[in-house]
């Protein structure tokens, strides 16, 4: 059977992914307790999460304003302080996949002088991916999430894959970029190398346990060492299997293991009066018993009752998507339209393209060989579309004036391009293109129109742009 510290473990993965309704639609919550931070890991993409990680939390409001700044913070602030990394060992949903992973029978690696060292990697990760990356981009007014984005394998694992996994997003596949690629590569990797070796990632590469980790000898409850009966057996050191050289020191993740080793009761549970030991002299040994039974009965009902509740809260109220009305106005659903491919080689005929159908960050560029400024900013949609593949389609609409030019200028310039082009169709008068004058087209190239993930209008520019200009644009709807 699992032990307690397993049950609480799965309790609190039920909890931060109380909303079953997204694993069946395939969707993610976007209601409003999302503004809330779950204690440990747990994907604010995986379909059924209630709450945001407070990793991506914190490092998307790094690029915010100095309030959320500070009600993130704040959150982490308190967690520290009450759990410090006593929230990895109980109450953190990826921890807990690693430590199933564990059971696997095979041969496993032992901690030594080389895990220790490798221990001091999440720190520099810490100081990299979560602070020094997203000022840097702060300052240049980009959200850049690093860690999430490049690093993170419950994203990949809870986000993308249990996404993946739905027949309703099948047409994601065609999208998967090489970010994705890579960070999937990346989580199998780890949760492989989990079965070798007991919570890589936590001992190795996870900044938020980095983080809790600092404040462990500060944090109200956790493990402590009563020095006046330990008599330095080191029995707990070598019994964990984390890279500790202290009970409770940042390494400690407060499983409370240790305890049952120590010869001479020194280990103890500290803070509350509920989670300490009984000690004293007890008279009435099945009365005590007793009470303590009805306790842990009392509170394990509750409990169950709670996360009930919680399920059957976002069964019927999750919100569904309500899709905004079609139009040509920011805010609006963008047009759907089926545009034809255009490639190298010339027209595809039968081969088409729906901006409002891709899925994802739709970029919708409507340009022709003819036009100077049009032909100078496309290498900037190139980058986007490498840069971002996995999440951001680029579309670039070759008007149906001379669009005969339009197969020799890829061929020449994008042959590889991550750039999917397509050609406007004209009007029945032949004075206008069909879906540059329905998205608002004004006569005037370049013109650009950007939609989210749904289709709808977030942004239009009338103007050429530079990289930045679409790459500002591309994180805030990432970090939205």
């Amino acid at each position: 059977m699992p032990s307690k510290r397993k049950w609480i473990q799965l309790y609190t993965a039920l909890l931060y992914n109380a909303n079953l309704k997204g694993f069946i639609q395939g969707s993610i919550y976007k209601g409003n307790s999302k503004i809330l931070c779950a204690p440990g890991i747990n994907c604010y993409s995986c379909p059924g999460a209630v709450a945001a990680c407070p990793l991506g939390s914190l490092q998307g409001a790094i690029s915010s304003d100095k309030s959320t700044l500070w009600y993130v913070g704040g959150i982490l602030l308190l967690y520290s302080i009450l759990f410090g990394r006593m929230i990895c060992g109980w109450l953190c949903p990826f921890g807990f996949i690693q430590e199933l992973v564990y059971k696997i029978k095979t041969p496993k690696m032992k901690k030594n002088k080389a895990t220790r060292l490798l221990s001091y990697l999440k720190y520099v990760i810490l100081v990299f991916f979560v602070f020094i990356v997203p000022i840097t981009y702060a300052f240049r007014d980009t959200p850049l999430p690093a860690f999430c984005k490049y690093i993170c394998p419950a994203g990949t694992l809870e986000g993308g894959m249990l996404l993946l996994a739905n027949e309703v997003n099948a047409s994601y596949f065609s999208m998967l970029g090489p970010i994705f690629t890579w960070k999937f590569l990346l989580m199998v990797s780890i949760m492989v190398g989990c079965v070798f070796i007991f919570r890589l990632f936590c001992r190795f590469l996870c900044p938020l346990g980095a983080l809790y980790g600092l404040f462990n000898k500060l944090s109200f409850f956790g493990v402590k060492v009563e020095e006046h009966k330990c008599v330095n057996c080191n029995l707990c050191v070598n019994h964990c299997k984390m890279d500790i050289k202290k009970v409770g020191d940042q390494e400690c993740i407060s499983c409370g293991e240790c305890i049952n080793v120590c010869p001479t009761e020194a280990i103890k549970w500290k803070g509350s009066g509920l989670l300490r030991k009984y000690n004293g002299i007890d008279n009435h040994p099945e009365e005590t018993k007793k009470a303590r039974n009805t306790t842990r009965a009392i509170t394990t009902i509750a409990m169950i009752a709670v996360l009930i509740g919680v399920i059957a809260y976002y069964w019927q109220t999750t919100p569904d998507y309500v899709q905004p009305a079609e139009g040509n106005e920011v805010g609006d659903t963008c047009y759907s339209y089926d545009l034809t491919r255009v490639d190298g080689t010339g027209i595809l005929e039968g081969t088409t393209i729906n901006p409002v159908e891709t899925g994802k960050i739709t970029i919708i560029n409507f340009w022709g060989t003819w036009c100077t400024p049009c032909v100078n900013e496309l290498p900037y949609f190139d980058q986007i579309a490498t840069n971002y593949a996995d999440d951001v389609t680029v579309i670039a609409v070759h008007t149906d004036m001379i669009a005969n030019t339009a197969p020799e200028y890829i061929a020449g310039h994008y042959p590889n391009s991550n750039i999917l082009f397509a050609k406007d169709d004209p009007s029945e008068s032949g004075t206008a293109e069909v879906y540059y004058s329905a998205l608002g087209g004004r006569d005037t190239y370049p013109y650009t129109v950007v939609l989210d993930e749904h289709g709808v209008i977030v942004k239009i520019f009338f103007e050429a742009l530079h990289y930045e200009d679409l790459e500002a644009v591309v994180e805030q709807e990432l970090n939205n």
